[in-house]
């Protein structure tokens, strides 16, 4: 049996000080990633309140994929999925981040499909790895921690990508 901590009624598999520390930095950065995607994705878009809490998400979600690939790398057997979910997530903030820099074609759809995935991948590690112990979510099957984020968020996705009106204007003529 695995020595545990329990925190908060959510059991953290290791009493080691040096996992238990990276834990406490990494639910940090995640509740940032939480706080300030979900800023970002209700501010008007455009620079101001849009683009500087996207910026914080971005540096929020760079510190949990770092702090994510430590604790998969002390529990690899244990935590591997949680390195995938956690490497999709950040690639595909990469890659919306970088559309957006560089205005490639079509950035503006890039932008919200890498953006929006990213925040989807994130809540579904969150839920596969905490959601045993969650209130209500715990009285669901396994499966719906690893489908249920995305049930959600893709349909909205796809909502902002047909109806925003940047996304429209730079599909146009790939402005």
């Amino acid at each position: 049996m695995v020595d545990e901590t329990l925190v908060a009624g959510i059991a953290i598999p290791s009493t080691s000080p040096i996992f238990l520390a990276i834990v406490g930095f990494h639910v940090l950065a995640g509740l940032g990633c939480v706080v300030t995607g979900a800023v970002a994705m209700l501010s008007p878009k455009g620079r101001g309140r849009h683009s500087k809490f996207g910026t914080i998400y971005f540096w929020f979600l760079a510190t949990a994929f770092i702090s994510a690939t430590g604790l998969s790398a002390m529990r690899w057997a244990e935590d591997y999925h949680l390195f995938i979910l956690g490497t999709l997530s950040f690639a595909a903030a990469f890659l919306g981040r970088r559309a957006l820099q560089r205005r490639w074609p079509n950035w503006a759809s890039l932008h919200v499909t890498g953006m929006g995935l990213s925040y989807v991948l994130l809540l579904t590690a969150f839920y596969v790895d905490n959601g045993k112990s969650l209130p209500l979510w715990k009285e669901l099957p396994p499966i719906a921690y690893w489908l249920a984020p995305g049930a959600v968020g893709i349909p909205l996705i796809v909502y902002a990508l047909l109806r925003h009106p940047i996304v429209r204007r730079s599909n146009d003529f790939g402005t």
